[in-house]
């Protein structure tokens, strides 16, 4: 009899220490690996700058909160064996609010439909631990209710399992939102090789991002010759931090690399003349406003503005972007203004009409050009949107 007791108090332990392992593992990884940059950003939204997230220190303190609370739950229900992981439940509420920041976050932000979501879960939730309590008596065959891999320890395990996934598909999960916050943190350390790896390999992108990485470029000199390696969003205005801006970034970091803060909202050109006017604008300006209109395919204004920054010659050398954008200004005009020949994208632009001609249907023509011609502008201005 003493032995049947204690197997019984052992299956339940084993029950509980397995749910909370799970609980605890998911809390801190979930918090310090996806969500600590969108974290960081609500915070400083929402304190105004004051404070800042640590990752590591924040995933540790909200995992605690949230065992803590767990802890109590768990002893006011006093659920046990095959419903022990419904005591999480609040808990993983918490933590899928928490995850539900949104990517345009402001000082405005509210609660919105958690303000009656919240309290109808915790309805649901209520009715399903009263069920809970009325069957509980009535447990499972007592024979197969020991074992790591239990029916009680299964049954919890998939319960879990079921609000992780809750909080997976609550929480943003929105890739470029992580990709362009971890872009701006990156850059506040001054990691600029950081900020540009994140979301590297996507296809994704939006205008702040956009920024970030024009930003992070020029910083170490790469603008015309990386720009396009990465998908583009927006226009020339969405270079600059006009209608778009940082989030926790300061602002001040782009206008000053550039020469001067903008004191009103103005077009992209009007802020570039005014900054070489005012004898403001840095060397940084000049590739700024280059590759803005490269990215609005202004290849007469490009042409036309590129001497007055860069001597073009064909023995000199030219940023990557530059060179191939005259080789297409070269083909699309009868009367150039520049001149311009390079023999080894004149190779390249041959087998890039030959690739046109080869393939007539347009999803297979467009397939096969970004496969050899993903990186360069005359992929970007004939198929990006």
């Amino acid at each position: 009899m003493t032995k049947h007791y204690s197997d019984k108090k052992n299956g339940t332990g084993t029950n509980k220490v397995v749910c909370a392992i799970c609980f605890l593992l998911f809390s801190f990884l979930w918090l310090y690996e996806f969500q600590a940059d969108l974290l960081a950003i609500a915070q400083h939204v929402m304190s105004n700058g004051v404070t800042q997230y640590d990752r590591t220190i924040g995933a540790i303190i909200i995992t605690a909160v949230l065992y803590i609370l767990q802890l109590c739950v768990a002893y006011i229900t006093k659920l046990s064996r095959r419903t022990h992981a419904l005591t999480y439940f609040p808990s993983m509420l918490l933590l899928a609010v928490l995850s539900d920041i949104d990517s345009e976050i402001n000082e405005n932000t509210t609660f919105g439909a958690w303000l009656w979501g919240v309290p109808l879960l915790l309805v649901i939730w209520g009715g399903c631990v009263w069920l809970a309590r009325q069957v509980m008596p009535f447990g499972l065959n007592e024979e197969k209710e020991s074992g790591l891999f239990s029916n009680r320890i299964c049954l919890n395990l998939l319960q879990m399992v079921g609000m992780m996934l809750g909080v997976g598909l609550i929480g943003n999960t929105n890739a470029v939102s992580h990709y362009s916050a971890h872009a701006e943190i990156a850059i506040m350390n001054g990691d600029f090789d950081e900020a540009l790896r994140v979301g590297g390999e996507s296809l994704e992108t939006n205008e702040r991002l956009t920024m970030l990485r024009a930003f992070a470029l020029s910083k170490k000199g790469l603008l015309a010759d990386e720009l396009f390696r990465y998908p583009v969003a927006g226009t020339s205005e969405s270079l600059l931090p006009m209608q778009v801006k940082p989030q926790i970034l300061p602002a001040d970091s782009i206008w000053k690399h550039l020469g001067a803060r903008s004191l009103t909202t103005m077009p992209a050109e009007k802020y570039y003349e005014a900054m070489e006017r005012d004898t403001l604008a840095t060397e940084a300006l000049a590739d700024y406003r280059l590759c803005g209109y490269l990215i609005d395919r202004n290849l007469n204004a490009f042409v036309r503005m590129l001497p007055k920054y860069y001597e073009v010659a064909d023995t000199l050398p030219l940023p990557r972007y530059y060179k191939e954008a005259l080789v297409l200004y070269m083909h699309q005009t009868a009367n150039p203004v520049i001149v311009f020949h390079d023999p080894v994208l004149a190779e390249d632009w041959k087998n890039l009409q030959q690739l046109k001609a080869k393939y007539p249907n347009e999803p297979e023509r467009q397939y096969r050009i970004f496969d050899e011609y993903e990186e360069s502008y005359w992929y970007y201005y004939y198929y990006k949107k």
